[in-house]
Order: C-alpha cells, then structure tokens, then sequence
C-alpha cells in the first residue's frame, strides 16, 4: 500500500497530533498507559504498510526478552511472544489475500513437510495426552513459533542484504544485554557461585545466557565476511566476536564450550563432504551408550552420593565434580533421565503429552538419584530434548524429530555444494553451524521452546529451504525452462 504526498503529509500530522493529546491526557489524568496509544498506532501502520519492519523487531527484542510468571502457572516471554501472535495474525491474513502469488514450493519442500509432520504427531500427542489443557497450550505455541520464524522468515528472508539487516537487528541489543551482565559480574569479581544471578532479568539463568551468544556466533561470522578485510565495519565485528566469546568464557557454561568447538569442526564436516559418515557415527555411539546403561540396569550403578553431590563454588572444582560424578546439576540431571526412562517404560508409543514432563516425573523418579534440588522449584524440564521428546510424544514422534534434525544438516550440506553464490554459501553454511550448536545443546537442555533459541532453531531451516529454492529457480532459468 502506498499513499500519495499529501495523504502522507496529513498522516504525520495526525500521528503527530494523538501523540501530543495522549501524552497531555496520560499526565494530566495519571493514565500513564495513554503513552502506549502513538508506539501502538506505529505498530498498526507498519503493520499494514510493511509488516517485515516489525518482523525485525521482534528479532531485535529477543536479547531483551523477559520471562514473566502468569496466573496458573504460566508462562510467558515479553513483548515478543505477543508479537508472534500478532505476526502470526497478519501472514495469515496476507497469505489470504496474496496467496496465488506465494512460492508454493516452499511449503512441498521436503524440511517444511518433515516439520509438519512433527507438527501433526504433536497435535495427535496432545490429544492423547495425560493433561489436554497443558499439552493444547504447548501445540498452539509451537504453532505460532513455527508459523513466524519458519514461514513468515522464509517468506520475508531471501538475500545476503535481509541476513545482514537481521544480524544487526538482534547483535546491538544483545551487545547491550552482554555488557549489563559482565557489568554485574564484575561487581561480584566474575564469581562462579553468583554468576546466575548476574543473568536477571533478561536470562533465565547462565544456560540461557550462554546458548544465545553461542547460538549467534555463526551469524557473527557471516557479518565478518560481509565487509572488506581491515575496514573500519570489519574490526568491530572482529570486537563484537570477541565480546561474545568473552560473555560465554565467563558464562561458566560447559554445554556452550562443547557445541562451539562441535561448530569448528562442523565447518570443515561440511567442505569436505562428511555429514552423512559423522551422523551415521554419533547415532551408532548414542545406541550403544543407550543399550549399556539400560542392559541389566546398569543405570543403577550411576546413584549419587547425596552428602557429596553440591553446588560448587568454583568453576574449577565443578569440572573436577562432573568428572567424578559428584556435581548436583549433572546428577540432577540423571535423576530425571531416569525417571524419563521409566515413563517410556510406561507409555512408550504416545507418551505422556507434549509439555507434562515436570507434571508427572517425580511419581517415577528413583529416590537413590536424589540431589538436594530434587524439589525443582522452578519446574524445569529434563534437560535432554531429545529425551523429552520420547517420553512427551513417544518413539514415533522422537524418530520424526530426530529425522527432521538429520535431514536439515544433511539437506543443509548438499544446499551448500549446490550453491554458486559465495553469499548465498555463506547464510547456509551460517544456518548449518547454528544448528549444529543448537542439536548439541539439545543433548543437555530444553530449548526449542525458549523463544531465544526456539527462534534460531526454525530460522535456520527456513533459510535452508529458501536457499534451496533460489538454487533450484537459477538453475531453471539458466536451462530456459
């Protein structure tokens, strides 16, 4: 939509006019929520006029993101997950309208098939799941994150400039976010035993933290490889990269060091041809590992020593817990892996439903794996999505996410040998990366629904798809068809 001079001219005027009366009213009146009205009205007109502004947005206000606690147990993530909704709203209203002119193969696409397909076992779950009301809450979640940050960004993302612009969209606030936490971090002189509390009220604890900066460091990449060597841009993202890197050092997160080094690697996995031999090896080593614990319960044989299992003050002493089997949070860990395994036990083809992990657990749980934080009183989950995975939507629904996650770093790897345009290369070698990091935290943390990790997790796939599609549209033009 467009509008003629003077129509513009009289919108600034009246745009103008609402802010100044909202303002007065809202000070006279003491309804300071009348300065809401011009920031919603703003959002209103892009919304109508070009709704990829406020996509950015959204992706601008992740790092700042806070998660706050609803009546009954709610929660949710604010200002974005509101304006997914909203997102959600308007692409399907706009697919409504302009769907004749939208590129169908993006939603035949063999990753968007194997996401619906994820998508319609988690419906089927949550109908025959053990609480309906929790698991139908978690299916229309998951619906609007896929909706906006696979569809809608495979819609609105299709060139190196749209990569960049996103990039810069969500680095400047997260600089922001790194900064106030190394600032709270000084303060306690960089402490191990206070470093979650530096976190608040951005990130829920130093996993959070630490998986969002690691998360990003691909797209960081791509950003570096955007500008001329030794430019001016080129040494700040060259800072900004080391300003990351420094945020996860002291995020005294074992996870996020792993899946950066797994990313290293995952590079040369990639040139070279390997996905395929490297999956095909992990899945063999994780059956393996899988069946000797379970084969005449030698998981029993893991049981904590309560009085020794703590919380450690020092990053150095939790290594040297972990490796001896001594650190609360990996036995913590362990206590819910095991009684993850006795729910698959009970209900292995279906599961309990989506999201009902921390609802039922502790009634299968082991009192001998038990750790002084047993209680839980966060609520959070079991710490292996993978795990949640089978035991909230059965084996099935386990193979069809575990295909998806294989078929997009191999789809991802033969995309990236397909493409010619060393731009093009980059954003899927970026996407390929990123979700190498996130399937690696996966083994050890809950987060595709953390709309900070969820998002990337999606967004990855769709830029995947969409370079794809790009390939295949080249390589018909060039063969005159």
């Amino acid at each position: 939509m467009t509008f003629s001079e003077q129509q513009t001219k009289y919108l600034i005027i009246g745009f103008c006019t609402i802010t100044v009366v909202s303002l007065l009213v809202g000070i006279a009146g003491y309804w300071y929520f009348l300065a809401a009205v011009p920031a919603a009205l703003l959002f209103v007109y892009l919304a109508v006029i070009d709704f990829k502004k406020i996509f950015f947005l959204l992706f601008a206000l992740l790092p700042l993101t806070v998660e706050v606690w609803l009546p009954n147990g709610v929660v949710t993530d604010l200002p974005t997950e509101p304006m997914q909704v909203i997102l959600m709203g308007i692409f399907f209203l706009y697919v409504l309208r302009q769907g004749k002119t939208l590129d169908g193969r993006f939603v035949t696409h063999p990753i968007t098939l194997l996401l619906l397909l994820h998508l319609a076992w988690l419906f089927l779950t949550a109908l025959t799941s053990e609480a309906f009301v929790v698991s139908f809450k978690f299916f229309l979640a998951k619906i609007w994150y896929i909706t906006t940050f696979f569809f809608l960004a495979g819609f609105l993302l299709k060139t190196e400039r749209d990569i960049k612009i996103l990039t810069w969209c969500v680095l400047l606030p997260l600089c922001l976010t790194i900064f106030y936490v190394l600032a709270n971090q000084a303060g306690d002189g960089f402490s191990f035993a206070a470093v979650n509390e530096a976190m608040a009220p951005f990130y829920r604890n130093k996993v959070a933290y630490a998986c969002m900066l690691s998360i990003f460091l691909p797209f960081v990449w791509f950003l570096r490889a955007r500008y001329a060597k030794y430019s001016g841009k080129w040494w700040l993202v060259v800072a900004i990269t080391l300003l990351l890197i420094i945020g996860v050092q002291f995020s005294y997160t074992r996870a996020a060091y792993l899946t950066l080094v797994m990313a290293i690697g995952s590079y040369y996995v990639v040139k070279w041809k390997l996905m395929k031999v490297v999956l095909g090896g992990a899945t063999v080593l994780m059956v393996l590992f899988v069946l000797n614990i379970v084969q005449h319960n030698n998981y029993l044989d893991q049981k904590p020593t309560y009085e020794k299992t703590i919380t450690h003050d020092e990053f150095g002493d939790l290594i040297s817990a972990t490796a001896k089997g001594r650190d609360v949070s990996t036995m913590e860990r362990v206590y819910r892996w095991v009684a993850g395994g006795h729910m698959i036990a009970d209900k292995p083809i279906l599961g309990f439903g989506p999201g009902t992990f921390t609802k039922f657990y502790k009634s299968y749980s082991l009192v001998g794996f038990a750790t002084y934080v047993s209680d839980n009183d966060e609520s959070s989950g079991i710490h292996c999505y993978y795990l949640m995975t089978w035991v909230e939507q059965g084996f099935i629904g386990l193979l069809i996410f575990i295909a998806l996650v294989y078929f997009v770093l191999l789809k991802g790897e033969q995309v990236y040998h397909q493409t010619v345009s060393a731009g093009r290369r980059r954003i899927v070698m970026t996407a390929i990366l990123t979700s190498v990091v996130i399937d690696g935290l996966l083994l050890m943390n809950d987060l595709v629904e953390s709309d900070k990790i969820g998002s990337f997790f999606f967004l990855c796939m769709a830029l995947i798809v969409s370079m794809d599609l790009q390939n295949k549209k080249e390589g018909r033009l060039m063969s005159g068809e």
